[in-house]
């Protein structure tokens, strides 16, 4: 690596489990290092489904298992181990194919005579991972089943991936990530940031972003620490710890030219002093700085485009995911309509943040709103749209999905609804809902500002929208079934109703009903109710008769 200086800058770090060695890195190269731990790891309160993974490998039940973290290994052996025996659980091990996420937990396989199928290149993301899956089992993985341990947080998009290109996928959490026991130098740290008391910060996991923005949020700070990280210098070690914090609206100035901590700390010693001077210089859209080494292009660094907040896979979305499946496969169960779709609502909006959800279900050529993450009680079962109107009219019309980054309300195809904030909403994800090649409905997600859907934003609300359509469907026939029988059961019983009235009261059939309408109007109750009072007091009669007989 190349001299490189910090020239007395103040450098903020998170790190926990390497804090000291950070530490002494940046003091190496010129700088003041202030490192506050983030984050620790803590045990789970069951560790049930670890040792259901154990029994299931023991009994053949996976023919793939990703690791993706070194002390993930170690601590689901340690977890293992309390219940069968260590060797008769490597032994399982060796005998599947095994994905290794990064050298840590490739190192720790090694140790155990674990031999690996598959490794992730560099930057070692869950996306390196899945392309490296693809290329060694290829059409194979359609029918692999697959179990992922995880590290502190599941991630959502890795697993929803996974779900979709391979036969059967189960997670195995072994520990989870909690703040420090003693959070009061977080909070010093959020004042330092927002105080613009520091000049570079550099975040080495997405972890270390969530729990910084956490307690920001506790001291209703985050508008003023997001502020303070925009004035200084940010650094990030790679991909998914970016997208972290493009989440809370940060852009870092670059990732290293390698997803290592020597790295970062050598180039941010590199590059921060003349980032920093171009931002205090108001001069934000100058060229980035180039490495020092000639041979070095300036894509080594990465830039940082806009990103879209999609959890970076350390929120636990699979919850959300587990749900749908289950949702999915039983057909039997009785929630109403409502209860379903609310379910649908929840759980899309857990995997894909957004401003504004709605799920319109298609009942006789028409689009009615059906459920709305925002409340809107007067819309919700009122509004409707034919086939074609609107954009979510053309997504149902065409079966295509609509993305739509700025200006949703400039497309020739949108319609301004009256009452609908949400038709001012700058962007704008739309994907038909279909059973048997059927458009059941629509799914729209709506966001303030401008928003950039992903490809994998895009295909995984795609996927949900396959995976609710018989549920919507499902539900919705059950719905009107319910609703026949209702009006059946009513007609009966205003049928009974009237041939009493008729027989007591010597009225004609037009005339017994004329009256239990007016009475229906008269004491605001339904029809139902005045015919089962007519059907009560007539069987009340014939018992009262039929016991002074006897």
């Amino acid at each position: 690596m190349t001299h490189a200086s910090f020239d007395g800058l103040r450098v903020l770090s998170l790190e926990s489990r390497r804090a000291k060695e950070v530490a002494k890195l940046i003091r190496t190269y010129g700088g003041e290092p202030f490192v506050v731990p983030a984050m620790r790891e803590a045990s789970l309160e069951s560790n049930e489904q670890a040792l259901a993974f154990a029994e299931g490998l023991l009994h053949g039940k996976f023919d793939l298992v990703i690791f993706l973290t070194g002390v993930g290994i170690r601590s689901l052996l340690e977890i293992v181990e309390t219940k069968y025996k260590r060797e008769e659980f490597l032994e399982a091990l060796r005998s599947v194919s095994i994905g290794a996420r990064g050298p840590k937990p490739v190192a720790a396989l090694k140790d155990l005579k674990v031999p690996v199928t598959v490794t992730a290149p560099e930057p070692n993301t869950w996306r390196e991972m899945m392309h490296a899956l693809e290329a060694e089992f290829g059409e194979r993985l359609g029918g692999m089943r697959v179990a992922v341990q995880e590290y502190g947080a599941s991630n959502p998009e890795f697993l929803s991936e996974l779900t979709v290109k391979c036969g059967e996928v189960t997670k195995v959490p072994v520990y989870q990530w909690a703040l420090p026991e003693d959070i009061g130098p977080l909070r010093e740290c959020v004042l330092g940031v927002a105080n613009a008391s520091v000049d570079v910060v550099l975040f080495m996991t997405a972890v270390q972003v969530i729990h910084l923005f956490q307690v920001a949020e506790e001291m209703s700070l985050r508008e003023e620490l997001a502020a303070g990280l925009r004035s200084m210098v940010v650094v990030s070690i790679g991909p998914t710890t970016s997208e972290e914090l493009a989440h809370y609206g940060i852009t870092p100035d670059f990732e290293p030219s390698h997803p290592k901590m020597g790295f970062l700390v050598n180039e941010a010693a590199q590059y921060s002093g003349k980032i920093l001077e171009r931002k205090r210089s108001g001069n934000t859209n100058a060229t980035p700085p180039t490495p020092a080494k000639a041979t070095e292009p300036p894509s080594k660094v990465r830039r940082v485009a806009p990103s879209t907040p999609n959890m970076a896979g350390f929120r636990d979305g699979l919850t959300s995911i587990d749900f749908l499946h289950e949702i999915s496969s039983r057909l039997a169960a009785a929630d109403s309509f409502h209860v379903v779709l609310g379910s649908i609502v929840d759980f899309v909006t857990t995997v894909i943040p957004c401003d504004s959800c709605f799920i319109y279900v298609m009942e006789n050529d028409k689009l009615v709103l059906r459920a709305s993450k925002n409340p809107h009680a007067d819309l919700v079962d009122n509004l409707g749209m034919h086939l074609g109107q609107g954009i979510t009219g053309w997504v149902a019309e065409h079966r295509e999905p609509v993305s739509i980054v700025s200006g949703a309300s400039n497309d020739p195809r949108f319609v301004m609804f009256r009452n609908l904030p949400e038709d001012h909403f700058e962007a704008i994800l739309c994907t038909p809902i279909l059973c048997a090649s059927k458009v059941v409905g629509v799914i729209n997600l709506q966001h303030q500002m401008s928003y950039q859907h992903t490809a994998n934003e895009i295909r995984l609300l795609s996927m949900l929208g396959f995976l609710v359509g018989a549920e919507i469907e499902r539900t919705r026939l059950e719905t009107e079934n319910l609703q026949l029988a209702g009006r059946l059961e009513t007609r009966k019983a205003v049928d009974r109703a009237k041939g009493i009235l008729q027989r007591d009261l010597a009225m004609s059939e037009d005339e017994a009903y004329r009256t239990m309408q007016r009475e229906s109007r008269q004491r605001r109750i339904s029809m139902r109710e005045i015919a089962d009072a007519i059907v009560l007091g007539d069987d009340l009669k014939k018992s009262q008769t039929a016991a002074e007989q006897r």
